[in-house]
């Protein structure tokens, strides 16, 4: 059986700017295939814009076409499969996607977390969910429809398979929830795994978007030693103070103030960030 949902289609991939003229977009019905024994159907409550989502509508990401974007999203759970159930998932779970699902047995599982997982990897590079091939078809002329990063976010429901996704309490918000499965996990990942900060190191986040904001708030939360936000934008710098920091500072500020810590995070992705980054 299927269920007919609505979802964002990038059917063009490099088209000219701005997006908003040439559409390489669509919000198309498609029939979304019941779950498998791996696999659960999720209702999207809520689903962030990352820039890995626009690397693939600009090219700079290749990934086969048409392919369902999104993969920052939370959701609650409406169908579960038998091996699926087995490991906990049940209707009415609230979940965070997870962009990168781990087999827990490759060579690149086995690293801890440190190199990504070999199948996963494969499968999110073809489009596919871990169990293979796609559970999405455009409605009317059956077309098959690409799978990205194994959640495909950016519609009412989406089929991802058990290694996709964690559930959290029913008490965290889905919006909330959504950012933790890219945003937060890249920005506070930089601070506890990259960076493996420890009692003691000032920690400095330069750039301060959503990346910079959560490894800015997990520096806080682990209570080391003094957490600084840098950026450009004064407002950025004011809701830094209002979520932990204990020192602000513009990139210019900073190399003024003779700013010294042993663990920066550039969370800008720019050179003139790496540059203050470096300084630091």
């Amino acid at each position: 059986m299927t269920t007919s949902i609505r979802g964002a289609v990038l059917t063009e991939i490099g088209a000219t700017r701005p997006y908003r003229d040439s559409a390489p977009l669509e919000i198309r019905v498609l029939d979304l295939a019941d779950p498998r024994t791996d696999e659960i159907l999720v209702r999207i409550e809520a689903a962030g814009i990352c820039h890995s989502d626009l690397s693939v509508v600009d090219g700079n990401r290749v990934r086969p076409i048409p392919m369902l974007l999104g993969h920052e999203a939370a959701g609650i759970v409406e169908q579960v499969g038998a091996r699926a159930a087995q490991d906990g998932f049940s209707v009415g779970d609230r979940v965070v996607m997870a962009f990168l699902p781990r087999c827990g047995e490759c060579d690149g599982c086995r690293t801890g977390g440190v190199m990504p997982c070999v199948p996963g990897t494969a499968a999110n590079g073809a489009g596919e969910l871990m169990s293979g091939g796609s559970r999405l078809r455009f409605a009317g002329d059956g077309t098959g429809v690409f799978h990205h990063l194994g959640v495909s976010g950016f519609a009412t429901h989406a089929v991802v398979d058990r290694r996709s996704a964690v559930v959290v309490g029913a008490d965290v918000p889905p919006e909330v929830a959504a950012v933790l499965g890219c945003a937060v996990l890249t920005g506070g990942g930089a601070v506890v795994n990259a960076g493996a900060a420890k009692d003691g190191d000032d920690i400095a986040i330069v750039g301060l978007g959503g990346v910079g904001m959560a490894a800015l708030l997990t520096a806080a939360s682990l209570g080391y030693g003094r957490v600084i936000g840098i950026d450009g934008v004064r407002s950025k710098l004011d809701r830094a103070r209002e979520l932990g920091a204990d020192e602000v500072y513009t990139p210019e500020e900073a190399a003024d103030a003779g700013i010294r810590v042993p663990l920066v995070v550039e969370a800008a992705g720019h050179p003139r960030a790496f540059e203050t980054a470096f300084a630091l």
